[in-house]
């Protein structure tokens, strides 16, 4: 029976798909009287109330809010170059200054080279006689 009467009466299904979005403009324009009731701009000594102070305070606070987040986002990017510059400068003294450590220090580890350069003197002499005696042998 009902699918009878909305292939009957077609408008009853256009109501229903518009029925929604009617609410919600109805309830957008409610909310709207109920915030925007005292609200007013005061522009250069003029005052604008109403519906239409409404719009232009919301869209100048819009504005404000807009430009704050581009200042924002500038000054992070300009941060992360200011910082990352940093960065590599602060790398390269790191690096300096280990190079620098290492000749202060390299004339105290000369007594702990000294011993290491003897086995390694040893040890080649010892690796050289091994092969002269092999080359003999062949």
């Amino acid at each position: 029976m009902q699918s009878d009467n909305a292939i009957t009466n077609p408008t009853r299904t256009t109501m229903k798909k518009y029925a929604p979005y009617l609410l919600l403009a109805l309830f957008a324009l409610l909310l709207w009287d109920v915030v925007s009731d005292g609200m007013y701009v005061n522009i250069d000594g003029e005052q604008i109330d109403g519906p239409f102070g409404f719009l232009v305070g919301m869209l100048l606070a819009g504005g404000g809010t807009l430009l704050g987040l581009v200042i924002t986002l500038f000054v992070g990017v300009v941060l992360a170059v200011v910082f990352a510059s940093l960065g590599v400068v602060l790398l390269g003294g790191l690096a300096l200054g280990m190079v620098a450590i290492g000749l202060v220090v390299s004339p105290l580890l000369l007594p702990l080279l000294l011993p290491l350069a003897l086995v390694w003197y040893f040890v080649s002499r010892a690796r050289k006689e091994r092969v002269a005696k092999a080359s003999a042998a062949v």
